[in-house]
């Protein structure tokens, strides 16, 4: 790569790092997920419980629900995981005594967060024109199914594959330890470039999203390991919260949560947008 082109990719790079913030700051990304915060912290128990009632369906994965379950609440949070589990638990058994009205009632409040999400994410998008109902549900319903299965089929393969590396003397650790290190940022990037692919109502280039996605996992791994260092190391917060010290701690990580996965989204949006622009040489951001 000769000067020239360098400087014009210096360039270009530059260029699209101030379009990226701009749109950032133009959608106010930060409210967003305020927002969804707040939704989310009254419908994230029914969509947990709509989630891993999808097992009953799937004999296979009947052994792995609880491995499932401690996947998923410790990428939701990463400290006070265990009596967030024991909430799901103790929930999910109510739940299997509730009433077929009960049962639609927590399908609705599952789908009416996933459709705050969708107005979040078109939003981002500028599509502001909502699907038709059927179809809306059938995509609700898809991300509702795929996403545990996804985990469960990346436990299947980890596990077959930490198996047959049983049988070798020398290179066991070194493989398992490989293959429990990368199975859960493959399965971070699937689930979030299916909620980049899917989620916008309309076509999205898996090249485009690919990057929103990759972003997002980075950010949520770094979160994790920066929100469970910190809440280790100053745990002024039991002082002063005590025995509801798990709710604060559920909210602000489910902020910092949503500010990742509105940002993967920003990326993608704003790297097919910058792409699509008739003048390369200006940086205007597109009206509302």
């Amino acid at each position: 790569m000769d000067v020239t082109k360098l400087q014009l990719y210096a360039t270009n790079s530059w260029r699209f790092l101030r379009y990226f913030v701009r749109r950032c700051a133009q959608d106010k990304i930060s409210v967003t997920a305020g927002h969804l915060t707040y939704v989310s912290s009254l419908a994230l128990v029914p969509l947990i419980a709509v989630m891993f009632s999808g097992f009953a369906a799937f004999p296979m994965f009947a052994d792995m629900r609880k491995e499932i379950q401690n996947l998923i609440v410790t990428n939701l949070i990463p400290t006070s995981s265990d009596a967030i589990n024991g909430y799901i638990n103790e929930f999910a058994g109510n739940a299997s005594q509730m009433t077929t009205i009960g049962v639609v009632f927590l399908v609705v409040v599952a789908i009416m967060l996933l459709m705050t999400i969708d107005t979040a994410i078109n939003r981002i998008w500028r599509n502001y024109q909502r699907r038709r109902l059927p179809i809306a549900i059938a995509i609700y319903w898809m991300l509702l199914t795929l996403g545990p299965l996804l985990m469960g089929s990346g436990l299947a393969i980890s596990s077959y594959v930490v198996s047959l590396a049983s049988f070798a003397d020398t290179y066991v650790s070194g493989l398992q330890s490989a293959i429990l290190t990368i199975v859960p940022y493959i399965t971070s990037i699937l689930a979030f470039l299916l909620l980049y692919v899917l989620m916008p109502n309309r076509v999205v280039r898996i090249k485009h999203a690919i990057w929103g996605a990759l972003l997002a996992t980075i950010l949520f791994e770094l979160g994790k390991y920066g929100f469970t260092e910190y809440i280790t190391r100053f745990p002024s917060y039991e002082a002063i919260y005590g025995a509801l010290a798990t709710i604060p701690i559920l909210l602000v990580w489910m902020y910092l949560s949503w500010n990742i996965v509105l940002l993967g989204a920003e990326l993608t949006a704003s790297i097919e947008e910058f792409n699509e622009r008739e003048e390369p040489g200006t940086d205007h951001l597109p009206a509302d």
